[in-house]
């Protein structure tokens, strides 16, 4: 019986995307992360919420490969990211927060580019370009320079440029700043027809009415560590009936915003 469970563990640990046990990150001696356990699995669109300095970026930046120095154990496709090399991030789409774009490229050289960056052939990274330029109705500017688009067009170039080589898992950081009402619909819908493909979606917003309706499983990281993981109905059932924003109040011990507020609309009216 003994065996038995090892070997369904095993194979249950095998079919988890991303894995990580026991993450710790120290900066200047303060734990930015303190001891962070996190399984995702194909399907899955995992809203990752916290405070700003909760650690939100810093887990996904060290499951990147982008920082070093933590302790603990990251797998992603069953390999310790330590030990895998740089193979396993062809299978990775990230849009972070605040990203430069190559502004003298025209859209269709960069994504072009990046599209060969990740081993797609040239005239595959171009169809492929192309294709979601005209998904993302911008088929119009797809020759014009970075530089010319709006806020909104680039948010497109990047969301494109971290699908166009179908990725297995997609990290998504505040992947909805500058689009418009219509376009927030669409990326919502993409991320719910990817993940019934098979895609695992980590999705980081301060957007808690997004991340509420678009995710599967809600993961809530505060003082370094997981403070709640589950469906919005399961912490609804954990915190009573209100909404992700509530909860997040609630669960992050803040309730000092009218307070605050108050204090800031009088530093306004002093003369």
């Amino acid at each position: 019986m003994e065996a038995m469970n090892v070997e369904a563990a095993s194979r249950e640990r095998e079919e988890a995307v991303l894995s990580i046990r026991d993450l710790r990150m120290n900066y200047d001696g303060r734990y930015v992360l303190n001891g962070v356990d996190l399984e995702a699995r194909p399907k899955q669109i995992i809203g990752y919420i916290g405070p700003n300095g909760a650690g939100k970026s810093t887990t996904i930046k060290i499951m990147l490969g982008l920082v070093k120095g933590y302790t603990g154990e990251v797998r992603l496709f069953g390999q310790d990211i330590k030990e895998a090399g740089t193979e396993y991030k062809r299978r990775i789409g990230y849009v972070p927060e605040t990203a430069e774009l190559y502004d003298s490229l025209t859209a269709r050289e960069y994504l072009t580019f990046t599209g060969e960056l990740y081993g797609l052939a040239p005239e595959s990274a171009e169809r492929k370009a192309k294709a979601l330029m005209d998904g993302f109705g911008l088929s119009h500017a797809i020759d014009s320079r970075v530089s010319s688009y709006s806020k909104g067009m680039k948010q497109k170039v990047l969301l494109a440029s971290s699908l166009l080589h179908d990725p297995d898992l997609i990290f998504l950081d505040e992947p909805l700043s500058g689009l418009d009402a219509n376009s927030v619909m669409v990326i919502k819908e993409l991320l719910e027809l990817l993940a019934s493909r098979g895609k695992t979606i980590f999705y980081s917003s301060h957007i808690m009415d997004v991340v509420e309706k678009i995710s599967s499983r809600i993961v809530l990281l505060s003082g370094g560590r997981v403070a709640a993981d589950g469906s919005f109905e399961e912490l609804r059932a954990r915190g009573g009936e209100k909404s992700l924003e509530e909860l997040f109040n609630q669960l992050t011990d803040f309730h000092d915003h009218r307070i605050i507020a108050e204090r800031l609309v009088t530093a306004l009216e002093e003369r």
